[in-house]
């Protein structure tokens, strides 16, 4: 079967993934039922009804029927997801952990789990527990060794500059213009998740053009985020009622036209020509004997043998990334990054130097 890209199916999850050819997706974000085991309906103190998740697609008899569906799609799910492709896993206190250990025993890595903190959670109104404030996402590959999308710079610039965090606040529930009504103004879908939350998924974790998957699609978030952002997407759904509103929202999403150096995030670190330390010595950009500060620290110092490795202050040698690590205690360290030469009374970093090697030589080139 072709993938069905920028399409909802409708369908049985596990039966449609399972037609999908093997590998073929990038990213997947999945909003499975939550199995919440409400058994009775909830009221607030003024004995007014909260307008809970009661759906009979969240009911399960069982944990153990729960386990075996949750291993299924799962399973499903990892049979399509590319080498270098991720999963994205959100649930709650009821279902999380179950999903976690499921997860792990079926050979994917956990790299995070990430804390959605609500701004505007619902309250326990009989004040017999916390307020449930958050939600877990569990993000994994498909193997403990496989490389992966994740677009580092990028979520640098949606936290000042600094690295994004597994906490994630400020999201609040989708609410107001966000938030689908049917015809008699009420909830269109019990658990639709905001814009702003799959908004740092999808970027995190994807790249333009890149296939996103949503088996539980709902009402239709993955798919318009997705859109917007110039992913392709497919979603799969069991409820012909929530196709039909999440498709007559995707349809709404009106994308700007895609320029390739506006929307791809990647660190240009990353896309451009690798350049060996050895070929700033050789070039005479740094001198063989100079000396290099570590951290601009003065008394960390080391000097640039011939053969382009660091003879440090206390005896060690090695590359710029291992001279670094000795001076962090064994900590991984970027040496292009903490290494520094003293010039004209202020402090350049080696990265500098790489860069404007990087520069003369495009010059060159051309």
């Amino acid at each position: 079967m072709e993938l069905p890209i920028n399409k909802i199916v409708h369908g049985d999850c596990i039966e449609v993934m399972n037609s999908f050819p093997e590998s073929s997706i990038d990213l997947i974000f999945a909003d499975p039922p939550y199995n919440l085991q409400l058994q009775n309906e909830l009221h607030r103190p003024n004995m007014t009804k909260v307008d809970a998740v009661t759906d009979e697609w969240d009911k399960f008899d069982s944990f153990e029927a729960y386990d075996r569906f949750t291993e299924e799609w799962l399973s499903a799910c990892r049979r399509v997801l590319k080498p270098t492709g991720t999963i994205w896993v959100i649930g709650s206190y009821h279902n999380i952990f179950r999903v976690g250990a499921i997860m792990q025993d079926l050979g994917y890595w956990i790299l995070n789990d990430v804390v959605w903190v609500k701004t505007n959670p619902m309250p326990n109104f009989r004040g017999v527990r916390f307020t449930n404030a958050h939600e877990t996402l569990i993000w994994a590959s498909k193997g403990r060794r496989h490389k992966y999308t994740f677009n580092h710079q990028g979520m640098k610039g949606l936290n000042h500059e600094k690295q994004m965090r597994s906490d994630w606040w400020l999201i609040p529930l989708a609410t107001g213009a966000e938030r689908l009504r049917d015809e008699n103004g009420d909830k269109a879908h019990s658990t639709q998740k905001p814009e702003a939350l799959l908004y740092r998924v999808i970027l995190s974790s994807s790249d333009p053009e890149d296939i996103v998957l949503d088996p539980f699609i709902g009402s239709g978030t993955t798919g318009a985020v997705a859109k917007l952002l110039h992913r392709n997407w497919i979603g799969i759904e069991k409820n012909e009622k929530y196709i039909k509103m999440a498709q007559k929202r995707i349809e709404w999403v009106q994308p700007e036209l895609f320029h390739n150096e506006v929307f791809n995030i990647k660190s240009k670190k990353k896309t451009e020509k690798r350049i060996p330390f050895s070929a700033l010595v050789e070039g005479g950009y740094l001198k063989p004997g100079q000396v290099l500060y570590f951290r601009q620290n003065k008394n960390q110092t080391a000097r640039i043998k011939p053969d382009s490795r660091l003879r440090t202050s206390d005896g060690f040698e090695g590359s710029i990334h291992q001279a670094g690590s000795h001076y962090m205690n064994g900590s991984p360290c970027n040496g292009w990054e903490h290494w520094f030469v003293n010039e004209n009374g202020g402090f350049v970093s080696l990265d500098e130097f790489r860069q404007r090697f990087r520069n003369e030589s495009n010059n060159i080139d051309g």
